[in-house]
């Protein structure tokens, strides 16, 4: 009876969630396994973000239902975003669940549950606040990530408030945590065996906007890699225009550092942009382009766009489309625009198809498979720090792994050709071949 199976949905950002909710549940005596027909409670910690998300938590919430039928599970719960943002109405469309909690009842999970065991109604109970928890340090964490990757989340919320965008709402305003609690939690990290550390928040260039003092990302980076045995640091959901000079010269001058930055830049066209609540135009992200590239050479650079969205014209698309083939991002993702009740781009005229945004969204990534495989055409020869994840399924390249220029999940990997590797080695090869998303190396 002591048994949970957790099933962790969304980004980044929401896994560490999972993760605060899976040690406090160890700590109650509760036992996290991976197998839902052993589990007498099944959790679902669920995305809102888009469409999408919100389809894929419930067909995950549904499928767990079926294992209170033909399984040991006795109660079903549901927490995260689709509780934050559909509150008490959950309760009459998925009385499957006993139980939907907010982000705010993550440390207290545990305690949730005991009072779900003693309780005698059938009816769905909700538990809805507006958002405020804010992790720090004190919370722990059961990683669901392998020991040597951990992300790191530096703050919680946004208050960018993109017009198609319902974070704020889901997350509330932008809330950094404090230097020295971040700082805590990193050592934590390392002395458990940590040795890549992913800075993330919903903008991680806000960080420390809210608060008073030098809380600063350039600051926080330069004390992440004083930590040792750290190896990697790599940044992730910076906001265009807003990574300063003394930030690209720390992650120049830090070796921990890796030369890798994600910057969603949404679009190009600056009509979009506008209706978009963005904040700059095309010209500032160009220049901030520009910037990071002249001031960390060699950088690897990752970015969104959002295609589709109210208003987007043939030629505001084939402005997106130049600009990518001619600014050459090393990793792009394109997501069609998902119409959010409650948002302020969900009333505008000009809505487009779902076909033509497929379409879309297709040429675009035609474009990028294009610049992608010629950007890794041109790494043959050179030489790359591997972290090594496992083994691989190729005889010739037996091991799999990432370089400093891939982050987990979301770019392609690196094959490795050597012997006597385990995951969580870090080697140096030289790259001897490579396909669109791909690279293959040999250690040497």
């Amino acid at each position: 009876m002591k048994n949970v199976h957790i099933i962790n949905l969304g980004c980044p950002k929401n896994m560490v969630d999972g993760e605060i909710m899976a040690a406090a549940l160890a700590e109650g005596g509760y036992r996290i396994v991976d197998d839902p027909r052993k589990a007498a409670v099944i959790m679902v910690n669920t995305c809102a973000f888009i469409l999408p998300a919100k389809e894929e938590s419930i067909e995950e919430i549904l499928s767990a239902a079926t294992w209170k039928k033909a399984g040991r599970c006795r109660h079903l719960v549901v927490t995260g975003c689709l509780p934050q943002r559909y509150g008490k109405s959950l309760a009459a469309e998925l009385p499957e669940v006993d139980l939907f909690l907010d982000t705010n009842e993550m440390p207290y999970i545990a305690r949730h549950l005991v009072k779900l065991g003693e309780r005698q109604q059938t009816e769905p109970l909700t538990i809805v606040h507006n958002p405020s928890f804010l992790m720090d340090a004190g919370n722990k964490r059961l990683l669901s990530t392998p020991p040597y990757s951990a992300y790191l989340k530096i703050a919680e919320g946004c208050s960018n408030y993109c017009s198609y965008c319902i974070i704020p709402a889901l997350r509330g305003k932008a809330r950094s945590r404090p230097m020295d609690d971040i700082i805590n939690e990193a050592a934590n990290l390392v002395e458990e065996g940590v040795r890549e550390i992913i800075l993330t928040a919903q903008d991680t260039t806000s960080y420390g906007r809210d608060l008073k003092g030098s809380h600063t990302l350039s600051e926080l980076l330069k004390n992440l890699s004083t930590l040792a045995p750290l190896r990697w640091i790599r940044l992730l959901y910076t906001y265009p225009g807003r990574l300063d000079r003394r930030t690209l010269v720390v992650m120049a001058e830090e070796e921990k550092i890796c030369s890798y930055i994600d910057i969603p830049i949404q679009h190009i066209d600056d009509d979009i942009l506008k209706a978009m609540h963005r904040r700059g135009g095309s010209a500032q992200i160009k220049e901030s382009i520009a910037l990071i590239r002249t001031m960390v050479p060699g950088v690897a650079l990752r970015t969104s766009l959002i295609v589709g969205f109210p208003g987007e014209t043939p030629a505001g698309f084939k402005r997106l489309v130049d600009f990518i083939v001619a600014t050459k991002f090393d990793h792009l993702g394109v997501f069609k625009y998902s119409r959010e009740e409650e948002t302020a781009a969900a009333s505008r005229p000009g809505h487009i198809t779902e076909k033509t945004k497929e379409r879309r969204r297709g040429l675009l990534m035609e474009e990028q498979a294009v610049v992608s495989g010629t950007i890794n055409q041109a790494l043959i020869g050179s030489r790359q720090e591997v972290l090594i994840e496992g083994a691989s399924d190729i005889p010739e390249y037996p091991y799999i792994g990432r370089c400093r220029r891939q982050a987990p999940e979301i770019d392609g990997v690196t094959y490795v050709k050597g012997a006597g590797l385990a995951a969580g080695d870090f080697v140096t090869g030289t790259i001897t071949a490579a396909d669109t998303y791909d690279l293959y190396g040999e250690t040497t």
